[in-house]
């Protein structure tokens, strides 16, 4: 594993973070490629990237909270900056309320910028997840004699254990997910219907996931994030669930 990519001078440049910048710039592209599409400035784009980004990782931080107040009264800056324990249904939380304030402020339908957001969101794990796995920072999972598990000697967080290499899981189906829903972002849907399918298939590749991750159960023999995501795949189908496409002559 790579958590270090190269140094400059003093400074260490993390695979994770390299990623996680990679991960929102082509975002970026992809809501300013909806935005113009659907007849809004594309320079919206960069304030919406910028919300998202400020209120997910603050999201993804504090949500961690939840699981590690030891580390963050033991060390709150390392806790704070550290490459490793972003927590994803914190920064989609966060995310989310930033980019309700944003569309706020300049009189956007939320339901519109979910629909832009869904497919960008899709992509931006994706990449994210590849920087959990150069990083090895803890987010792999069980252990498992599968011919493609492999050991994280030099991550952030080390194991020698060959285990499920779960981040690269997750970017394989983010990958897929924006992949279909990039495909079905013409036919004409009506507004909260791209953003539902998002949840849906953010939802069930999480909860999927869970399966082979090191994390605690909760409840009914599921984790946290696997009782989150049967929350995002509830709010993604109520999304869905009104009649799924405009009248023939709105579409057009």
């Amino acid at each position: 594993m790579y958590p270090v990519l190269f140094r400059l001078g003093p400074v260490s440049i993390e695979s994770f973070w390299v990623m996680l910048f990679l991960g929102f710039f082509v975002a970026l592209q992809v809501v300013r490629s909806e935005f113009e599409r659907i007849g809004y400035p594309a320079t919206w784009a960069y304030d919406f990237i910028l919300y998202s980004y400020i209120g997910g990782l603050i999201g993804a931080r504090l949500f961690l909270l939840t699981s590690a107040w030891d580390i963050f009264v033991r060390d709150p800056f390392e806790f704070l900056f550290s490459g490793s324990g972003w927590v994803w249904q914190g920064g989609v939380l966060g995310g989310t309320l930033a980019v309700w304030w944003g569309c706020w402020r300049r009189g956007l339908p939320i339901l519109v910028a979910g629909d832009v957001a869904g497919p960008a969101m899709a992509i931006g794990q994706a990449i994210g997840r590849i920087g959990c796995q150069l990083a090895g920072d803890g987010d792999y999972g069980t252990p498992s004699s599968l011919p493609w598990a492999m050991s994280y000697p030099n991550g952030t967080v080390p194991t020698l254990e060959r285990v499920h290499p779960a981040p690269l899981y997750e970017a394989i189906l983010y990958t897929l997910l924006f992949w279909g829903l990039w495909r079905l972002r013409r036919r004409g849907y009506r507004p909260g219907v791209i953003l539902g399918l998002y949840l849906i298939g953010t939802g069930c590749a999480r909860f999927a996931v869970e399966f082979v991750r090191i994390n605690h159960v909760v409840t009914l023999g599921l984790t946290l994030p696997q009782l989150l995501s049967i929350v995002s795949c509830a709010v993604g189908l109520a999304l869905c669930w009104r009649p799924r496409r405009l009248p023939p002559q709105a579409a057009a």
